[in-house]
C-alpha cells in the first residue's frame, strides 16, 4: 500500500469515526420511505437491514468494502440470525394477542426493545468492522451507490431493485474521497 493510499485510508476511518453509524443509521431510517424499503427489502428478500444502512454509511463517506470484508460480516450475519432474528418473530407472532391481553403488550414492548439492542449491536460490530477491516475508497469508475448496493447483497429482482432504487433516492450523495 503506498503512502497516499495509507493517508486516504486513515482519513476516511477519521470521517467515518466523526459521523457514528448509529445516528446515521435512525436519520436515515426516519427518512420518508426508507423505513418501508428497508422492511419491504428484509421481509421480500432477506436483506438484513444493518447491513443496508452500514453499506449506506459507507457510500455516504466515499467508502466501499472489500472483499475481505466477509470474514466479520459472517460473525455479524450470524449474530443477526441467532439473536435479532428471533427477537423480530417472537415480537411479530405476539402482535394479534397483544392487542388484546395487556401482559402480552408488555412483553411485546420489552421484545420490541431488545431487538432495537439487539440491531444497535449489530451496527457497533459492522462500525467496528468499518474502523479495522479492509477498506477502499470510492472511486469515480465504481458503479452507482444502486448498483453497488444491489450487488452486494444480491438483489436481483425488479421490484426488489425497484424498492432500493426508492431507498437510494434517499442518500445524500457519496461524498469522494479528499
Amino acid at each position: 500500500m503506498s503512502d497516499d493510499s495509507t493517508e486516504m485510508l486513515a482519513a476516511m476511518r477519521r470521517r467515518l469515526s466523526e459521523s457514528p453509524l448509529w445516528p446515521f443509521a435512525l436519520a436515515l431510517y426516519a427518512r420518508p420511505d426508507v423505513e418501508a424499503a428497508c422492511l419491504r427489502l428484509q421481509d421480500d428478500a432477506g436483506v438484513d437491514v444493518c447491513e443496508l444502512l452500514w453499506r449506506c454509511w459507507l457510500l455516504h463517506h466515499g467508502a466501499i468494502p472489500e472483499h475481505g470484508s466477509e470474514t466479520g460480516l459472517v460473525e455479524v450475519r450470524r449474530w443477526q440470525r441467532e439473536v435479532t432474528a428471533p427477537l423480530r418473530r417472537l415480537r411479530r407472532e405476539l402482535k394479534a394477542t397483544a392487542a388484546e391481553r395487556d401482559g402480552v403488550a408488555r412483553l411485546r414492548e420489552t421484545l420490541k426493545r431488545a431487538e432495537l439492542e439487539a440491531e444497535r449491536e449489530a451496527l457497533a460490530r459492522l462500525e467496528a468492522l468499518a474502523m479495522t477491516g479492509p477498506l477502499r475508497p470510492l472511486d469515480e469508475s465504481d458503479p452507482a451507490p444502486q448498483e453497488l448496493l444491489s450487488n452486494a447483497l444480491q438483489l436481483q429482482k425488479k421490484a426488489h431493485l425497484s424498492t432500493l432504487k426508492r431507498l437510494v433516492m434517499r442518500l445524500d450523495p457519496p461524498r469522494r474521497p479528499r
